[in-house]
C-alpha cells in the first residue's frame, strides 16, 4: 500500500450558467490488485462530505467513485454511457444518473489522473453539467 496525495477538482454548471467549483487536496492510500487500482481518502468539510470515505476504483478504461459513511453512493463512469445509482443521505435517498460525455484514465502504479465530463440527472430531472478531475501522486 502506497501513501498518495490526491487532488480533486469538481465543477458544476447549472441551467442558468452558474458554476460552482470545489477543490480538495488530501492524503490517501493506493494499492493495486488484479489490475485494478484502489485509491482511498477521507472527505473533509471543504467537499461538504465530512465523515465520508471515498474509494476510487480504477479499471483500464473506466472508474467508479464509491462513498461510504455519512453518505452512501457508488457512481460509475464509462465512456459515452449512462450509469444509474442511488445517493443515500441521512435525509433520504435520490436516484441519480450520470451520462459521461468525455473521460480519460491515465493512472499507472498509483500515479496519474482521472477525468470525466458528464451530465447529472437527479430523480429523472437534468441538474447540471459537471467535470471531475482527480490527480494522484505518491507522497514524498
Amino acid at each position: 500500500m502506497r501513501k498518495v496525495v490526491v487532488t480533486v477538482v469538481g465543477t458544476q454548471t447549472d441551467g442558468s450558467g452558474g458554476e460552482d467549483r470545489i477543490e480538495l487536496v488530501t492524503t490517501g492510500t493506493c494499492q493495486e490488485k488484479n489490475g485494478v487500482q484502489y485509491i482511498t481518502y477521507r472527505e473533509s468539510e471543504i467537499s461538504g462530505l465530512e465523515g465520508t470515505t471515498t474509494l476510487l476504483k480504477v479499471f483500464g478504461d473506466h472508474f467508479a467513485v464509491i462513498r461510504m459513511g455519512a453518505v452512501e453512493h457508488k457512481q460509475e463512469f464509462f465512456p459515452e454511457q449512462k450509469c444509474y445509482s442511488t445517493y443515500i443521505t441521512p435525509f433520504g435517498a435520490m436516484k441519480m444518473c450520470a451520462y459521461t460525455k468525455r473521460m480519460e484514465v491515465t493512472l499507472a502504479r498509483c500515479t496519474g489522473s482521472l477525468f470525466a465530463e458528464y451530465d447529472l440527472e437527479i430523480n429523472g430531472q437534468w441538474q447540471s453539467s459537471n467535470t471531475l478531475s482527480v490527480t494522484i501522486r505518491e507522497e514524498e
